[in-house]
């Protein structure tokens, strides 16, 4: 199916994962106020969807400790989806507790790759869903468990990911009782037919509960690849403010694609983001001033919106 092609979503949802996936990657620790600030401006700009921070001990990540006050900031602006990155039925317990709206787990299909971040097996992750999925039912709780299958399309640890190791998981972590999941380039291995190919198999398991593609742009093919998970559909990605991030396993890896980039890509071809660009690129200038010292990534920002294009709806 060409990208180009009229059954291409119309809407598009971009959920910034900044404060969370960008965060934990860097040394800055940005101060809760500025980390509120964000998430103000960032709805103010038209985001609907932001991953907050993760529930994850401290003195691992010292840069996320204060997830639950930030949480409860974002959880007081009406409208906004609210989602936290959780390892454990630990962290699935202090998102209830929080009241998240919507529950992270990340499942690594490259076993040594799960190891290494969660210090579980793939296998022992699927258990683990199954538990926060008890949790849930058990608060009663709104709150939706979307599972991401890291390393869908390979690993620096482990090298080839297996399509039928992904494919595995998927219908393991839905019977387990996610509601929905998602594919995620983590160390930025991807290319455009490659995310064709496993988004097109993966649908055939997961139909509608597959719900979000996460690329990172480590070799320049974030916007390329969510084009080509787009053609089958998918109108759900992740993506982070001046392109922070990465994965600590996947050496000189740069960040995901930077929501200023991908939101003008969208909005350029016509699909509707519901943000506004220009209030969005100011929203970077400021964040990229809370961090001198930090590496970030992106191209609007540099060159501009084209003349070609009006500006009335960027």
């Amino acid at each position: 199916m060409s990208p180009a092609s009229a059954t291409l979503p119309a809407a598009m949802t971009v959920r910034e994962v900044g404060l969370r996936d960008g965060l934990q990657s860097i040394a800055t620790l940005v101060p809760t106020a500025h980390k509120c600030e964000w998430i103000a401006a960032a709805v103010a700009a038209g985001l609907r969807e932001i991953e907050v921070g993760s529930f994850v001990p401290p003195k691992l990540l010292p840069q996320l400790a204060d997830t639950a006050e930030v949480l409860a900031y974002a959880k007081s602006i009406p409208g906004l989806l609210a989602s936290v990155l959780v390892p454990n039925l630990r962290g699935a317990e202090q998102a209830l507790s929080c009241e998240a709206d919507l529950i992270l787990v990340p499942l690594s299909a490259s076993h040594a790759h799960s190891l290494a971040n969660v210090r579980k097996t793939p296998e022992d992750m699927v258990l683990e869903v199954g538990r926060m999925r008890a949790a849930r039912d058990s608060a009663r709780s709104a709150a939706l468990i979307e599972v991401t299958i890291s390393t869908a399309f390979g690993c620096t640890m482990q090298g080839e990911v297996k399509a039928s190791d992904v494919l595995r998981l998927v219908q393991t972590v839905l019977d387990a009782g996610a509601d929905r999941v998602g594919l995620a380039d983590t160390v930025g291995y991807a290319n455009p037919a490659q995310v064709s190919r496993l988004f097109e198999q993966t649908l055939k398991v997961a139909g509608s509960a597959l719900c979000c593609g996460h690329f990172h742009d480590t070799r320049g093919l974030a916007l390329a690849n969510v084009l080509a998970a787009m053609a089958l559909g998918i109108h759900r990605f992740d993506a982070s403010l001046a392109g922070i991030g990465g994965c600590p396993f996947a050496p000189a890896a740069s960040g995901n694609v930077a929501t200023e980039d991908l939101t003008f890509m969208l909005e350029a071809m016509g699909h509707s983001t519901g943000i506004h660009l220009q209030a969005l690129l100011a929203l970077r200038e400021r964040v990229v001033g809370w961090m001198p010292n930090e590496v970030t990534h992106g191209s609007i920002w540099r060159a501009g919106v084209p003349k070609t294009l009006s500006t009335a709806n960027l």
